[in-house]
Order: C-alpha cells, then sequence, then structure tokens
C-alpha cells in the first residue's frame, strides 16, 4: 500500500479558542501505481489533507502512512527529509523560482533530497513534457502552460513515490488543461507513481477510473470528541 490515513483528525482554534474542526477520516488507502481524483466543495478541507499527506502539517491524532513511514509519529525535520525523497507535489500557483532557467529549478528540486543531481535526468523529465528546447529560460519567458510543465518535471525529479497534484490544471486554458493531465498521469504511469490529484474541473475528474468526494469520507464532527488542536 502507498498511501493509507486512519481515524485522522484536524481542528483549528479561533483567536477565541473555540476549535473548528477540518477533517475527520476514519480510513483512506491508495495502492502504489493507482490514480485517483479529489473532489469537493471550497473549504472543504482538501488542500488540508494534502499538506498533511505530504507532511507539511500534523493530523491531531491519527496515522498517516506514506510508503510504510507513518509520518504523524515523525518530527518536522524528517518529515521535510521524506516528502523531499518520497514525494512530489504539483502546486497550483508553480512556485518557480523567477531568478533561475527551467533546468535550474528542476535541479534545485533535485537536490533537496539528499541523493546526488541527476542533470541527464531533469533534461529527460522536461524533454518529456515539452520543454527541451526551452532548458535555459526563466519561468517569464515561458506561457503559464509551460510553467506548469516545468512544475510537473519538478514534482518528478527526484523519482518519487507519491505525487499530489493541488488543483495543476486551474490557471492554464482548456488546451494546456488537458496537456498538462495527460503529462501528469502518463509520467506517473510511466513511473509507477502513485497519483492523488485535487481538482474542481468535472472534464479532470472524469478522465479518472476513481473519483473520490472528501465530504463522502471525512466527518470534521469527529473532530470535536475529544480532539483539542
Amino acid at each position: 500500500m502507498s498511501l493509507l490515513l486512519e481515524r485522522v483528525t484536524k481542528s483549528y482554534r479561533e483567536p477565541g479558542g473555540k476549535p473548528i474542526p477540518v477533517l475527520g477520516i476514519e480510513r483512506f488507502a491508495m495502492n502504489q501505481g493507482e490514480q485517483v481524483a479529489l473532489i469537493g466543495s471550497s473549504g472543504g478541507g482538501k488542500t488540508t489533507l494534502l499538506n498533511i499527506i505530504s507532511g507539511i502539517l500534523t493530523p491531531n491524532s491519527g496515522r498517516v502512512v506514506v510508503d510504510n513511514t507513518d509520518l504523524a509519529t515523525k518530527p518536522e525535520v524528517v518529515r521535510d527529509r521524506f516528502r523531499a525523497a518520497k514525494i512530489g507535489i504539483v502546486f497550483q500557483t508553480f512556485n518557480l523560482l523567477p531568478a533561475f532557467s527551467a533546468l535550474e529549478n528542476v535541479l534545485l528540486g533535485m537536490s533537496f533530497s539528499g541523493r546526488s543531481v541527476d542533470k541527464p535526468f531533469a533534461i529527460q523529465l522536461l524533454e518529456r513534457v515539452g520543454l527541451g528546447h526551452r532548458l535555459h529560460h526563466a519561468p517569464q519567458k515561458l506561457s503559464v502552460g509551460e510553467q506548469q510543465r516545468v512544475a510537473v518535471a519538478r514534482s518528478l525529479a527526484n523519482k518519487p513515490v507519491l505525487l499530489l497534484a493541488d488543483e495543476p490544471t486551474a490557471n492554464v486554458d482548456l488546451a494546456n488543461q488537458q496537456l498538462i493531465l495527460d503529462l501528469i498521469r502518463d509520467t506517473c504511469r510511466d513511473h509507477n507513481v502513485t497519483l492523488l490529484m485535487v481538482t474542481h474541473s468535472a472534464d479532470v475528474a472524469g478522465a479518472f477510473t476513481r473519483i473520490e468526494n472528501l465530504k463522502d469520507f471525512n466527518r470534521p464532527e469527529r473532530c470535536l470528541q475529544g480532539q483539542s488542536a
């Protein structure tokens, strides 16, 4: 199993101290290489869930197991190292460094993993996403669709076991939406990477054989039953 969440709860506190429940997930699991589209209402906890899976946040309670490692029990420095080595993330807003070229952005992503930087593989990834001729262009010299393709290449640079994609097609036009969706899914399939993609698009979700709606397995009110933020 590539991903397993069990009895995961997460709540925040208002300034006055009242807890705000966000997540209450009894169980959610994905097999290695599986691809899932996650849908749900805005503000429903999807991004919080991705942040917990990636170890950016920790839950109030429960297990978050990625590649046989329970991130909920690990200190921040260990979670950071694990994320760099094992989890790829595609952000809605790209998060490319403007002072660096497309290739340098991918190489920098590799440098955080603790393994040696593999420049030929970085070039191969950029060629795979159709940017072999744009290796040395800075983000501001690339179109929006090209920037997102660099972000996809960077997310796969460390050969992760799990890829988390948070609305990766939200800021591109329809033509690039399909291109980026195909790139992410095909590249994950080629490398047996588990893919969890958050999307508001019915067209994007419809490309997946497994579609999960967060409201179907999330019971945030559980956070108030003996949980503290």
